[in-house]
């Protein structure tokens, strides 16, 4: 097990290479300085990777095998309410509790002024997601072509944004795109994959992934139809908000505080495998110490990364943004988009798991590295043209609209095997290192601008750093397949 974690950390170093550059390059070459704190950044870059190390080692513990072994447990038992029960039951729990979820619902309630109401927006994110997870077992069970949902789904979509007002449209995207977290993605995708191996029949790559696309769409209509009740028929008016300080703690203390709150997010999910292993299938978990050694690392790893970024990555981050808006460097801040989006997201540790899994589920069609590569330029290319917008001051409508017309059409063309794949890494993109870098950045932007409105401009860089992931890798896939049609028939 230490060679094993000695590996992870060795990659997870690799991993972290492009934001340490990204770093170096605008310190010395644009700002021409060092950094306040240099030290506390190397550190926490380290504490980082220890984390992502600890983490990935911990999935391949616990969370993947458990979620396979309850999917073929469900399988061989045959009881459809009873699958569509679980995977509700586990899309609820994993979002309710969700950290960036609860982070975008707080701001969204104090910059409206109290008119969209975190807890409802929280509650409605969470029971689309429930639901939508339902449904995406059901699609697995009954074979249902995915890319025929998605294409439907997003011209719902598409429908009800040109309906919703200004202030929900960026909002809207930012919540769909934050269902997905760094512990949530492994265990649906863990889920589908297990389900899809078990049924005869499904092909773990077209039919496996897919559940987590769902997560991310779904949310996106319902949170602009409550968007749109809010604005147009609900008598709601907004309330002044005061922001609590809070107090001086102890750094010990803090840490503790962190520690229990990660626990209360993983929670919810713990419980309800618990609950369905050892109550509703009434078998005991396969290697319980491994599993719980296993959830251990996930928990310590994924402490290790948030107390890393605090104190290596945020701080250098957020100065370097304030600088260039400080500065008015408009061309600089869209290289600053694009590098630090294609260097976090190739730090990601749910996309490092994903692509992991695609490879294997491919068979020799696609590589991890490659589809990692092909994702981070998509979310760079996004997040540059989501900041291009916020400085010219152009609607969001347009461009989300353009965006998911596209992905609608592309969808329709792009081989069967890469839609689900191509969807659900559109979903992975948006955790724990780029949602708070990103949110941060938007609402920084639009603060400083004048003339543009926190809640109408400050979202919507989560949704574009969805968006073009999809697009980049179903460009790859309808390239490679005619460049192999190509090659077989030269003719």
């Amino acid at each position: 097990m230490l060679q094993q974690f000695l590996q992870q950390l060795l990659h997870a170093l690799k991993n972290l290479l492009p934001i340490v550059l990204v770093v170096l390059f605008f310190q010395f070459a644009i700002f021409q300085s060092l950094p306040s704190d240099p030290l506390s950044i190397t550190i926490g870059l380290f504490i980082v990777a220890v984390g992502i190390a600890l983490f990935l080692l911990g999935l391949e513990l616990s969370i993947f095998p458990v979620g396979k072994n309850l999917a073929n447990q469900f399988a061989r038992k045959g009881s459809l309410p009873l699958l569509m029960v679980f995977g509700f039951a586990i899309g609820f729990a994993a979002v309710i509790a969700e950290p960036a979820l609860i982070a975008v619902a707080e701001q969204a309630e104090q910059i409206s002024q109290g008119r969209v109401n975190g807890l409802t927006l929280r509650l409605i994110v969470a029971l689309s997601v429930g639901t939508v997870m339902a449904l995406g077992v059901l699609r697995i069970i009954l074979g249902w072509p995915i890319h025929w949902l998605m294409i439907a789904g997003y011209i719902v979509v598409l429908l009800v944004t040109f309906f919703a007002p200004a202030e929900i449209v960026g909002l809207a995207y930012d919540s769909g795109g934050v269902t997905t977290n760094i512990v949530t993605v492994p265990l649906i995708a863990a889920l589908g994959l297990g389900l899809a191996s078990s049924i005869k029949g499904r092909n773990p790559l077209t039919d496996g992934f897919g559940l987590v696309a769902l997560a991310v769409m779904v949310p996106m209509i319902s949170v602009q139809v409550y968007g749109i009740w809010v604005y147009n028929f609900s008598s709601t008016t907004a309330i002044s908000q005061v922001a609590a300080t809070p107090s001086q703690l102890h750094w010990l203390v803090k840490a503790l505080l962190d520690l229990a709150t990660m626990i209360k997010d993983i929670l919810p999910m713990i419980l309800v495998v618990l609950i369905f292993q050892y109550l509703i299938l009434r078998r005991p978990l396969a290697h319980p110490v491994k599993v719980i050694v296993g959830f251990a690392m996930v928990l310590l790893g994924l402490y290790a990364f948030v107390l890393g970024l605090k104190l290596g990555l945020f701080p250098v981050g957020s100065l370097m943004a304030e600088q260039l808006i400080d500065k008015g460097y408009n061309s600089l801040i869209l290289l600053f988009a694009f590098m630090i989006g294609f260097a976090t997201t190739m730090a990601e540790p749910a996309l490092i798991a994903i692509g992991n899994q695609a490879e294997q589920a491919a068979r020799g069609k696609l590589q991890g590295s490659v589809i990692r590569l092909i994702v981070a330029f998509g979310v760079a290319m996004g997040i540059t043209i989501g900041v291009y917008r916020i400085i010219s001051g152009d609607s969001i409508h347009y461009y989300i609209m353009a965006g998911y017309l596209l992905v609608v059409i592309l969808t329709a063309f792009a081989p069967k095997y890469i839609v689900a794949l191509a969807f659900d890494l559109g979903g992975v993109t948006t955790s724990e290192v780029t949602v708070p870098l990103v949110t941060a950045l938007g609402i920084g932007l639009a603060s400083s601008i004048e003339g543009r409105n926190v809640l109408i401009d400050g979202f919507g860089l989560i949704a574009f750093a969805s968006i073009f992931p999809i697009i980049t890798v179903m460009l790859y896939a309808i390239v490679v397949e005619r460049f192999s049609q190509v090659r077989s028939d030269p003719t």
